[in-house]
């Protein structure tokens, strides 16, 4: 991919809600120089307590759009990673959230919104690749999950594409759902000889920086995301190239252009050569 850090900003304003969180705070320094941004968060700094600069504080939750509807007058495309963790209530509101922050773009004439979903959307499958009943999980399956963090992933994704026939209020929300897998770099460091299929599921899950700003930035310009019937909506995994992956990327390449630049497998040859070292001398 091109360094998105050496080109000039290209002029169109992004919104992102949950703007102090970890997944936005990975890319937060290269959106600065690419887009004009508005950014929304229920508080003003991050996990290690340091203030996030710019956020506007509004809680999206609120059933009563109005106290938040002119953040996103204006808007060209918004980035989705806010959530509530935790309780089924919890999730609940995050269902409300997203149906909040759909009608309020189709309002407000946004063209596009990239959400942050989780490949726990469709993690029930994952159950069946641990247990060898599985191989590869694709976008084009029906998400099923087993949990409620997951089951409220599945909402989002179900709610965005109705939003994106156009039979709410007569238009079209743009929709890309990104099943985001493992943004860290700390899955190989904890990683023992005792469980090499989490060791296999660390280095499949794999999302560097650079691969999730690409993805990101893909899914905000690719000017046309309709699917075989006209649809604007995509589900992307997002994950880089990783030699060990066992969810599909090929419609992201396709789709976006996607083209990740990282593999896990390389990223951690280091720690993999040490844990496969261990695991043969027991």
């Amino acid at each position: 991919m091109e360094d998105t850090k050496k080109q000039m900003p290209n002029h169109r304003k992004v919104l992102i809600t949950g703007a102090s969180g970890y997944v936005a705070g990975r890319m937060l320094s290269e959106f600065r120089e690419r887009y004009e941004l508005v950014l929304l968060d229920v508080r003003t700094t991050n996990r290690q307590g340091e203030e996030v600069d710019g956020i506007q504080i509004a809680e999206l939750t609120n059933p009563d759009r109005d106290t938040y509807r002119h953040h996103f007058e204006g808007i060209d495309a918004v980035v989705h990673c806010a959530f509530k963790g935790g309780s089924f209530e919890n999730e609940l509101a995050n269902v409300q959230m997203a149906y909040n922050l759909y009608q309020t773009c189709v309002e407000t004439d946004v063209r596009r919104v990239v959400v942050c979903s989780s490949n726990h959307a469709a993690d029930y499958y994952e159950r069946l690749i641990w247990a060898d009943k599985w191989d590869v999980v694709t976008p084009e399956m029906r998400p099923l999950s087993d949990n409620f963090y997951g089951w409220a992933k599945e909402a989002y994704e179900h709610l965005g594409f109705v939003f994106a026939t156009g039979h709410v209020d007569g238009k079209k929300l743009q929709n890309v759902q990104l099943r985001i897998g493992g943004p860290r770099e700390t899955d190989m460091a904890n990683s023992t000889t005792d469980d090499l299929k989490a060791m296999h599921r660390g280095l499949g899950a794999y999302l560097s920086v650079r691969d999730q700003v690409q993805l990101f930035v893909k899914s905000i310009e690719t000017e046309n995301i309709e699917d075989e019937n006209g649809i604007p909506f995509q589900i992307f995994y997002g994950i880089s190239d990783n030699t060990h992956k066992f969810w599909s990327i090929a419609n992201a390449r396709k789709v976006i252009g996607y083209a990740p630049e990282d593999d896990s497998q390389r990223r951690f040859a280091d720690r993999l050569a040490e844990l496969l070292g261990q695991a043969k001398e027991t």
